[in-house]
């Protein structure tokens, strides 16, 4: 008898670390989900609020429909968070997640009751072929085409291609670490950097969905591609360079 009670009070014990662990300090939730996960939670959650944490320039270029643009890069980020309603779930994005993953741990931290961050991004939206609404903003540049990139790779030398943007804090850190491995091996390799805000027709015809974005090219072809920060051990271990 004494060993079944011993079992159900540890049964209970690990129930209630569990739901402690899902719901977070003070009870909150935070959940990082994929585009279709985040789409139907997002259409099924009665009074659900959704948070465009970009830029209002980005978000005037294309948003999802009934999003409100908060800047979470902004010195007011914080007043305008407090607009929103901490008993009602929050839903946020960003372009590939980074911002968005930042602004849910404020959110949390300022006493939201719900926060769900979209995995990927706006680029995985678009990716997935989900609409998006376009402000009036003017028309960007159409940056280079896949035949000037392809003549830019081609050739017998390798050459490592970093898709990147300014306000990526992974990709302005893996930044040195790439230039780094370059000058080491510059008999045999170059570095291409791709601008995504400058290029945003290019990276959705070559299909990426998030950056930073790694691509190695050798005599034309792709050899090696990785998504997401790398240090340079890794990096020379993957490509053999």
């Amino acid at each position: 008898m004494r060993k079944i009670f011993s079992i159900a009070v540890l049964l209970l014990s690990l129930q209630y670390l569990g739901a402690c662990q899902n719901s977070g300090e003070n009870g909150q939730i935070k959940e990082t989900i994929p585009v279709d996960q985040f789409e139907k939670k997002l259409t099924t959650t009665q009074g659900a609020q959704l948070v465009d944490v970009r830029s209002s320039e980005e978000f005037t270029e294309g948003h999802l429909k009934g999003a409100t643009n908060m800047n979470v890069n902004s010195g007011d980020h914080k007043d305008k968070f407090n607009t929103l309603d901490k008993n009602k779930p929050v839903f946020v994005y960003c372009l590939s997640g980074g911002r968005s993953g930042n602004a849910a741990k404020i959110l949390q931290n300022m006493g939201f009751k719900e926060v769900y961050n979209m995995e990927g991004g706006i680029m995985k939206w678009e990716n997935a072929g989900k609409p998006i609404e376009h402000g009036n903003a003017p028309p960007k540049p159409v940056g280079m085409s896949v035949d000037d990139f392809n003549k830019q790779v081609a050739g017998s030398n390798y050459v490592l291609v970093d898709y990147n943007a300014p306000w990526c804090a992974p990709c302005q850190k893996m930044m040195p670490v790439l230039e780094s491995f370059v000058q080491k091996r510059k008999d045999k390799i170059s570095l291409l950097k791709i601008n995504y805000d400058d290029n945003k027709a290019l990276t959705k015809e070559k299909g990426i969905s998030g950056i930073p974005y790694l691509e190695l090219y050798h005599e034309g072809k792709l050899v090696w591609k990785h998504e997401g920060a790398i240090e340079e051990k890794q990096l020379q271990e993957e490509t053999k360079l």
